[in-house]
């Protein structure tokens, strides 16, 4: 195990809120860290991008407080999502605007360059990189990552086909950081099944979704609460590499989730979804197949406690049997 010395006493649980496009904005990152688990946005969702530096403060100043009013209470680092692609023309002014504010943790999508590791290690921050395949993970892993974050088959967003059983032993034989496994977390024994497999950390966004932090529409999260995990479509189609997305918002903008085409991986648009009148993320709305154990829209604070909970119950459970 290789939880990293600056999350230690600091979590309520070992879990992180994903990063997810537009959902996820300051009030969902400060209720999480407040509440023991490691929260996170994406930089694209501060718009324009001088408005990054005004959300980094608003997170840094509210957990400050936070903290020196409830000084027995765990309260989390948080994270800043980079998609490094050459699709992203913002990238070099997000990570120098992070760099800036030093952020805890900064969780890098699609490329893992070397020279943001760089960055962040040069005022002690970590680095996570999201992969889908253990090829993926060794040119993480040789950039010099802190962490691996392990996106398995059933995630929501760009989720990866491998079985989590498989994809975590593969990546532990060569890694000795820190490994994060993700896909269909919603609840407390599923930290523990992830601590079983091998991982250190959980990971977490379908389930934050149904927030009332969170940033997503209401028709969205009440599509969480109705849907279960065969109503999750796993495309090319919007982005041109493999998403998962809720079945019903596809429907709901006039096509067929059971038959749709491949998409184009060399356009790799992650914002518009291509050639469609319709918009992924906006209007075609990405879901894992965890989906299936949300029941309620809650506070984040409150799902939180709930899972925590879980956590400890199934721990008890097992060391009793």
């Amino acid at each position: 195990m290789a939880l990293p010395k600056s999350l230690e006493g600091r979590l309520r649980i070992p879990l992180i809120g994903a990063p997810m496009f537009i959902v996820s904005g300051p009030e969902l990152v400060i209720a999480q860290c407040q509440a023991g688990i490691v929260g996170s946005f994406p930089a694209l969702n501060a718009r324009p991008q001088s408005a990054l530096s005004e959300w980094l403060k608003q997170i840094k100043d509210e957990l400050g407080e936070y903290e020196e009013a409830h000084p027995d209470e765990p309260v989390a680092p948080f994270a800043v999502n980079q998609i490094a692609h050459a699709s992203n023309p913002r990238l070099f002014e997000d990570v120098e605007t992070c760099v800036k504010h030093e952020v805890p943790i900064i969780i890098t999508s699609l490329r893992p360059p070397e020279e943001i590791v760089t960055a962040v290690h040069s005022y002690g921050g970590l680095v996570f990189h999201d992969v889908i395949s253990l090829k993926h993970a060794r040119k993480a892993i040789q950039q010099g990552v802190d962490g691996i974050i392990a996106v398995s088959a059933g995630a929501g967003g760009h989720a990866g086909p491998l079985n989590p059983f498989a994809f975590i032993k593969e990546i532990r034989r060569e890694f000795d950081g820190a490994v994060i496994l993700s896909g269909c977390i919603t609840s407390g024994s599923d930290v523990v099944a992830a601590l079983a497999l091998g991982a250190d950390l959980a990971y977490s966004g379908t389930r934050f979704i149904a927030t009332e932090e969170a940033r997503a529409v209401p028709g969205y999260k009440q599509m969480l609460v109705d849907s279960k995990a065969d109503d999750i479509v796993y495309t090319s189609l919007f982005s041109g590499v493999h998403g998962s997305y809720l079945k019903g918002s596809v429907i709901n903008v006039g096509m067929d989730p059971d038959n749709l085409p491949e998409g184009d991986k060399s356009t790799m648009d992650f914002g518009s979804g291509g050639d469609l009148d319709a918009k992924v993320w906006k209007d075609i709305w990405s879901a894992g197949q965890g989906a299936g154990d949300i029941e309620e829209i809650m506070p984040a604070r409150d799902l939180v406690l709930r899972m925590e909970r879980e956590y400890r119950e199934t721990l008890a459970r097992l060391n009793a049997a």
